[in-house]
């Protein structure tokens, strides 16, 4: 219910249907008493900043405390700013001002969204804090400090941290536009299995892939408390978050700016995982060691049209002759290049490598089902198909246009070509995957007849998992998320930067190992129920799946499904009773996530997706793209919008994270 005050306004933070990539985009109205905008000299002292994440079986709860002074002798805007990472849900936010709370409560987006639309009507302007980040989001708020009084802004927010590289990685912003006397950064981790691999990496710029420079050590404080438990300090001075500062090559006088960074992992077993328990609710965390990588039948399916020329092209090729170093003798390449027309590459014979269409009209009219023969074969990584490839690599050209449902079609059809030929010569049977990197929008089709057809073509024989990579502002980053979703793939965003070939490189490493492939978890019906979900494509080497659901006061042990390097194998997990407390909301958490990924990718039932993610968001407090957290605030009518925090947006100060 809406807190009663005469004199509280309303601001609202919300994931727009609008906003860019779903990110958060602020717009906030700077008032004096009198409702005129005065610009400000300065800015409220920040006189403590805390940052204390509780990490419990990888399920993270951050609260970012900025306690704040204004000692002049008249009103001052206070800008609070938090750079959250993208995965996480805000679940809760108070102001503290003049003795008095102001507590933030969650609504359906589109209720809220009227106040947000009244207060825009109402002049608001935008002011940002320049504050950058990839893979993250912004929160920014701000309020009037009356003279020589102060102000305190809690901000809580949730995320299940995913497994990558074999590691547990929880990322904490700090971005507080000054130096802070009382800076601290306090990660609390608690597992029901051995903590191994705990580290402190050095401190990060969260734009660029980690250097590890030695004078960027963050010199934390590791605590290990037992096997299961350790806390993890930062505490830098105002002397040396000044040095860190020179090091990044920001100014001074504003601070630290950049990323404090925790890693570990958890003791494996080979079994099916553990399954934890607590008050009827279970997590299942799968990750079985031991086990051999598959062979793989890699199909690369490249971007070369015009808009590639340049840097780009160049990244492009520089990563690529990492990645297929990185190929086994076991695996299978296939080199596909599109601009206007769709190249499959011949290896050994490069001059008879094959067009599609084979007219060199963009819009011929010319079934891929029918070229058999004519497209070259797989061919095996072995060290002379790798120079080979580098070599066709080498020749790229960025030029013509993007027709980049022919080349989805191309790339399928050399999935169900090798497979039949595997088939018929008994020979080793290798994973498909196809990686599809593009920057701009198709030019022989529309994106949504791209993503039906191709998840229609992407059936029996041609079924391989498709992995989008969005290279730069100009790629559809929705498009190719719901491609990737509903082709049993993800996607991943590549920045537009220097270290572009090393994000492709980063990228290669997530996917390069599969373990196994159709994977099923299988629990009794009777007993477990809303459960998240339980079929995946593939599971590949350093990751987690994670399953949750409710399950009563019984829970018969699950069997685990798939396909290894020597065929079909079940395994059965370890299951655990746990009073650690937080595993309905890891549910909660997953539950939404993947209703809104299904509403987003999937027809049909999308209204009902909607409303059962909107129902838990609500119940459980969370600040999601269907739902909207409202703040009260005293004197002043703020309006905030959504926006991707690694846009640079209008510089100014701010008293956050």
């Amino acid at each position: 219910m809406e807190p009663p005050t005469a004199k509280a306004f309303l601001i609202l933070v919300a994931y727009l249907a609008a906003a860019v990539n779903g990110a958060l985009v602020v717009s906030t109205e700077k008032h004096d008493k009198e409702g005129k905008g005065t610009p400000t000299t300065s800015i409220p002292e920040i006189y403590q900043m805390r940052i204390t994440s509780n990490i419990r079986n990888r399920f993270a709860h951050t609260t970012v405390t900025s306690r704040v002074r204004n000692s002049v002798d008249k009103p001052q805007e206070a800008v609070f700013s938090v750079v959250l990472p993208e995965a996480a849900y805000i679940s809760g936010f108070v102001m503290e001002i003049d003795g008095k709370n102001y507590t933030a409560y969650v609504k359906e987006k589109e209720e809220a969204k009227r106040v947000y639309e009244q207060a825009v009507a109402s002049g608001a302007g935008a002011a940002h804090v320049a504050v950058s980040a990839r893979d993250s989001n912004r929160f920014v708020v701000s309020v009037n400090i009356e003279p020589e009084s102060k102000a305190v802004f809690y901000l809580t927010y949730e995320q299940l941290l995913g497994r990558k590289d074999s590691r547990y990685e929880q990322i904490i912003n700090i971005h507080p536009g000054q130096a802070v006397k009382d800076l601290s950064v306090e990660v609390v981790i608690a597992e029901s299995r051995k903590i191994t691999d705990l580290k402190a990496p050095p401190l990060r710029s969260g734009n660029e892939i980690g250097t590890d420079k030695p004078e960027l050590d963050p010199r934390a404080d590791i605590e290990i408390v037992n096997d299961t438990a350790a806390v993890v300090t930062f505490s830098p001075n105002v002397e040396r978050q000044k040095e860190l500062a020179h090091v990044f090559g920001t100014k001074e006088e504003e601070g630290l700016s950049g990323q404090f960074v925790v890693q570990y992992d958890v003791e494996r077993d080979p079994s099916g995982g553990e399954v934890l328990i607590q008050d009827g609710y279970f997590v299942h965390f799968f990750a079985p060691k031991d086990l051999e990588p598959l062979p793989k039948h890699v199909v690369f399916v490249l971007d070369t049209s015009g808009s590639m020329w340049g840097q780009k092209i160049q990244q492009l090729i520089q990563a690529m002759h990492s990645i297929v170093d990185q190929l086994h003798e076991t695996d299978l390449i296939s080199l596909v290049e599109f601009s206007s027309n769709t190249k499959v590459w011949d290896l050994n014979n490069p001059e008879k490598s094959t067009w599609y269409p084979r007219s060199h009209r963009m819009y011929y009219d010319h079934d891929v089902n029918t070229l058999n023969a004519s497209f070259p074969s797989a061919f095996p990584a072995n060290s002379d198909v790798i120079r080979k490839a580098k070599a066709a690599v080498s020749k790229l050209v960025a030029q013509g246009s993007t027709a980049m449902f022919g080349a989805l079609q191309v790339a399928l059809r050399l999935v169900e070509l090798e497979r039949n030929r595997q088939r018929d010569s008994n020979d080793l049977r290798r994973q498909p995957i196809v990686i599809f990197l593009t920057d701009g929008d198709p030019t022989d089709a529309t994106t949504e007849d791209i993503t039906s057809k191709i998840s229609e073509f992407n059936s029996e024989a041609k079924r391989a998992p498709i992995f989008s990579l969005s290279f730069g502002n100009g790629a559809d980053k929705n498009f190719l998320q719901k491609l990737a979703s509903r082709n049993f793939g993800f996607s991943k965003h590549i920045y537009e930067a220097d270290d572009a070939s090393l994000q492709l490189q980063d990228f290669y490493q997530l996917v390069s190992s599969p373990l196994l492939s159709d994977v099923t978890f299988k629990y009794e019906s009777t007993v477990a129920a809303n459960i998240t979900n339980t079929q995946f494509p593939i599971h590949f080497k350093g990751s987690e799946i994670v399953v949750a659901g409710y399950c009563g006061a019984r829970f018969p042990t699950p069997v685990i499904d798939g396909i290894g390097r020597r065929g079909r194998i079940s395994l059965k997990p370890v299951v655990t009773t746990t009073t650690t407390s937080n595993m309905e909301r890891i549910w909660a958490y997953l539950s939404i996530k993947q209703l809104l990924e299904k509403k987003e990718t999937s027809e049909g039932e999308e209204n009902q997706r909607k409303k059962k993610a909107l129902d838990l968001a609500l119940k459980y407090s969370f600040v999601t793209p269907v739902s909207s957290l409202v703040v009260v605030k005293p004197n002043e009518t703020n309006a905030v919008n959504t926006e991707d925090a690694e846009r640079q947006p209008v510089p100014t100060q701010g008293l956050g994270t």
